[in-house]
């Protein structure tokens, strides 16, 4: 993998146009993360198209480069002006934005440059070491395996929306019915198609992303006041203080950890890890008295956290086909436009594409501390942008974007739809994200599902027979039950005997 990693980094070292990409990725990741109400998921989906007629590596340096910078951009926003740009971005605020207060804008945006960094990277050594060990663990896999792989990131689902497991899960059963649209996986008989040939190739998770994180955004932000002005303070010398980022080496390193291992939980994502980490600092802390009026420990560890979950993410999505966080669920769809389907397989037949996902990550994060140093200022102003002129660039990337995929309109019109979807179920306090995780495995679900039970003869002891199935099964159930108990633990509480 060392030798395939060099060589593929050669390449793009002496290819303009692969390093062009990272570089362009790099630039339009820190800007539209930056920019309030881009996410790092909204940005990916509508530049998605962009790769349609570029190699697979071009592609991947172009995406991996929008998605680690955009994950940095979005604590631009939340230092400068308390809005987060990506949900990774929420804690960052809390201790960011007082440094801001205090006059330390620039220190706070120096720091979550490093500590941003330094998380990517101890992410991208996981990644490597990792990755390989459970590819060839998952070579093992058969139906079962896969089927209950699967199941056990459905269940996770539960806990992508705090406080309301039932959300979570209706959203996750929304996205498997819409996977089930178009052709049966095993008879090759139309289904839910609703008599018309424009569904029955099934709904493309490319309309359907655009959709629900792009299109439901700006309907979102035609709420709020799209003309209001945004001014940011005064930025002061940007070079960071060594004596200072010496001193939070510690932090730095618990939250890369923290988040590299949440980030490979399928559907954890990157809030929980910032959250886990500002947590963690919190407590080990002398000054946790102190947190939320601008500790720098409070911004490092959490922005350590948020990078690490980039690497941390691509695990499961290279080793097992499934999607860390909603992030790499578009990045997923971008493989297999591209022909390539994320597993154990990839490892054995495209090693040197699998190199190439390496490298590319590495050339992101080395761009990023280039442009984060020497462009933030630019950055900043782009930050001034009137709401009304983005919401309509937004609106046409997300039109074109999905028609480009197939040049049907028909996909423009699904996108259009979940555009709708996505902005209702946000009314209604119902996560979006569990919808784009169903859609992905529910079809690589009922394929391992079906063809385990024609296997075993329709014998489900098929999964409870097989270590490693068990094992998922038995997690998943875990999963599942540990809200119920919570819940039955908390209500039990109040009636103990003082």
């Amino acid at each position: 993998m060392i030798a395939n990693f060099l060589s593929v980094a050669w390449t793009v070292l002496t290819d303009p146009y692969l390093l062009g990409m990272s570089a362009l990725g790099t630039v339009l990741g820190i800007t539209m993360g930056c920019l309030p109400g881009i996410s790092s998921t909204m940005a990916l989906a509508i530049l998605l198209p962009v790769t349609y007629a570029m190699s697979p590596v071009a592609a991947m340096m172009f995406l991996m480069a929008v998605f680690s910078a955009s994950v940095y951009g979005g604590s631009i926003s939340a230092i400068l002006i308390n809005i987060p740009g990506t949900p990774g971005a929420i804690v960052t605020q809390l201790e960011g934005y007082a440094m801001t207060r205090k006059g330390e804008a620039s220190e706070a945006l120096t720091l979550s440059l490093f500590s941003s960094t330094m998380g990517g990277i101890v992410g991208l050594i996981i990644l490597m070491l990792v990755a390989p060990i459970v590819a060839s663990a998952a070579m093992q896999f058969r139906s079962p395996e896969f089927a209950m792989a699967t199941v056990f990131g459905l269940t996770m689902l539960a806990y992508s929306t705090p406080g309301s497991t039932f959300r979570g899960i209706l959203s996750g059963m929304i996205g498997l019915l819409c996977g089930m649209v178009g052709f049966d996986v095993v008879t090759d008989v139309a289904r839910f198609d609703f008599g018309t040939t424009a569904l029955q190739s099934g709904i493309e998770l490319v309309p359907l992303t655009v959709g629900l994180f792009g299109l439901a955004e700006v309907l979102r932000g035609l709420e709020s006041d799209a003309r209001r002005a945004v001014t940011t303070p005064a930025l002061g010398t940007l070079f960071p203080s060594l004596t200072k980022l010496r001193k939070l080496w510690k932090t730095v390193l618990r939250g890369s950890a923290l988040g590299a291992i949440i980030g490979a939980i399928p559907a954890a994502g990157s809030a929980i890890a910032v959250a886990v980490s500002y947590a963690q600092e919190q407590r080990l802390s002398k000054r946790s008295a102190e947190f939320g009026t601008g500790v720098p420990e409070g911004l490092a560890g959490p922005e350590a956290a948020n990078n690490a979950c980039v690497g941390g993410a691509l695990v499961p999505l290279m080793t097992l086909g499934i999607p860390g966080d909603t992030m790499t669920a578009v990045l997923m769809g971008a493989l297999l436009i591209h022909g390539l389907r994320p597993g154990p397989l990839l490892f054995a037949e495209r090693p040197d594409f699998v190199a190439g996902v390496y490298v590319a990550l590495f050339f992101a994060l080395v761009l990023t501390v280039v442009f984060g140093t020497f462009l933030i200022r630019y950055f900043v102003r782009l930050m001034r942008t009137p709401s009304h002129v983005l919401l309509l660039i937004i609106a046409l990337l997300c039109v074109i974007g999905s028609y480009a995929i197939r040049n049907n309109v028909v996909d423009v019109y699904l996108m259009l739809a979940f555009g709708v979807i996505g902005y209702v179920m946000t009314r209604l306090e119902i996560p979006v994200a569990p919808l784009a995780f169903g859609l992905i495995l529910g079809p690589i679900l009922e394929e391992n599902l079906r063809r385990s039970l024609i296997i075993s003869d329709g014998s489900w002891l098929v999964f409870v027979e097989r270590p490693i199935a068990l094992t998922m099964l038995l997690l998943s159930v875990a999963a599942l039950s540990y809200p119920l108990l919570r819940r039955f633990i908390d209500r039990r509480a109040p009636d103990e005997p003082r």
